[in-house]
C-alpha cells in the first residue's frame, strides 16, 4: 500500500479575501465554525489526502478544523482512507509557545496526525526533544523547510538521534525536487521557496538529511500544489534513490512507516460512524500497516 501524507488543501482565508466598508477600509471576515469550499476546490484536493497548516501558533479562540467539512464533500472512494493532519510552522514567534498544550488538547483530537515545520534552532530543538516525546500530542511528523537557500540551524546527530528514539519520522517532500510549486502559506510563511534555486536546494539539503537520519525514520510525500508535479509511487522511489538511499529503503520510506501514537486520544485513521463494517475493517488493516 502507497500512501502521501502531505497533499495541501485551499485556503479558505485568501480564497475568500476580506470585504470593503464604504469608507474603503477593509474588515476581515468572521471565522466559520462550518468553512464552505467551492466546487473546483473540492476538485483540487480529490482522491487525495488532507493537509492544513497553521502559521505561528495554534489560537484556541479562532481555530477552525477546515478539513472536517471537505472531508464530508468528497466521494467516497474503495480503499481510499483519507487522514486529517494539522501542520504548525514555527517561527521565531512561536519560541514562546505555539499553543501545542494539554489545554488545547480538545483542538487536536479531531486530527489524526500532527506535524510540525521548525524555521529556527530553538523551534527545531523544541520539536526533536519536547514535541516527539510519547504523549496525546506527540507531533509525529517533524518537516523541514528543503527548499530554502540553506537551513537555519544544524542538523544534530543528538537531535535527529533523539527524535527517531521517540518515533517521530522526518519528511521529505518530493515537489522540491521537481522544482515544483510549493503550498502558498509555507511560502508566506517564509518555510519554501519556488524556482530553479529551490530545486538546487532541496536535493543538497534533502542529500543531507538522508545522511544525517542514515535513512531512518523518513517519510516520502508529495505536498503537491499542481497536478502537473503529481508522480507515480514507483517514479518516486526511484528519485529518492538519488539521494544516497537503498531502494528497499526509499521504498519503505513510500509504503511502511511506524507513526507512534501518542496516548488513548491519538488515532491512525478517522473515526467514521457511518462506515460500513468492510470499510471499518480496512482502516483496521491500513492502521496496522502504517504503525509497521
Amino acid at each position: 500500500m502507497y500512501y502521501d501524507l502531505n497533499v495541501p488543501i485551499p485556503d479558505l482565508s485568501q480564497s475568500e479575501g476580506a470585504f470593503t466598508s464604504k469608507k474603503g477600509k477593509g474588515k476581515q471576515q468572521a471565522a466559520s465554525s462550518t468553512p464552505a469550499f467551492n466546487a473546483s476546490q473540492i476538485a483540487a484536493v480529490e482522491a487525495r489526502v488532507d493537509l492544513l497548516l497553521v502559521h505561528k501558533r495554534v489560537d484556541q479562540k479562532n481555530h477552525v478544523n477546515t478539513v472536517e467539512g471537505l472531508l464530508s464533500q468528497l466521494k467516497k472512494r474503495p480503499g481510499i482512507i483519507y487522514l486529517k493532519r494539522l501542520t504548525i510552522i514555527l517561527d521565531d514567534d512561536s519560541e514562546k509557545g505555539f499553543g501545542l498544550t494539554n489545554a488545547n488538547a480538545s483542538l487536536f483530537t479531531s486530527y489524526d496526525l500532527i506535524g510540525l515545520v521548525p524555521l529556527t534552532q530553538a523551534t527545531f530543538s523544541l520539536a526533536c526533544l519536547t514535541h516527539s516525546m510519547p504523549s496525546p500530542l506527540t507531533a509525529h511528523i517533524i518537516s523541514l523547510p528543503l527548499t530554502l537557500p540553506r537551513l537555519s540551524f544544524y542538523l544534530k546527530h543528538t537531535l535527529i538521534r533523539t527524535a527517531i528514539k521517540n518515533g517521530a519520522v522526518f519528511e521529505i517532500s518530493y515537489v522540491g525536487a521537481l522544482g515544483g510549486e510549493n503550498d502558498p502559506i509555507l511560502l508566506n510563511a517564509g518555510g519554501a521557496e519556488n524556482g530553479a534555486g529551490a530545486k538546487r536546494n532541496w536535493w543538497a539539503a534533502s542529500k543531507e538529511l538522508a545522511r544525517v537520519t542514515k535513512g531512518k525514520n523518513l517519510l516520502i510525500s508529495g505536498g503537491i500544489v499542481s497536478e502537473a508535479d503529481l508522480r507515480a509511487p514507483r517514479d518516486v522511489g526511484n528519485l529518492i534513490t538519488l539521494l544516497g538511499l537503498a531502494q528497499d529503503v526509499s521504498q519503505s520510506s513510500l509504503t511502511k512507516k511506524r507513526l507512534r501514537e501518542g496516548g488513548e486520544t491519538a488515532s491512525a485513521t478517522p473515526t467514521d460512524e457511518a462506515a460500513s463494517d468492510s470499510q471499518k475493517k480496512r482502516r483496521k488493516k491500513i492502521k496496522g500497516q502504517l504503525q509497521g
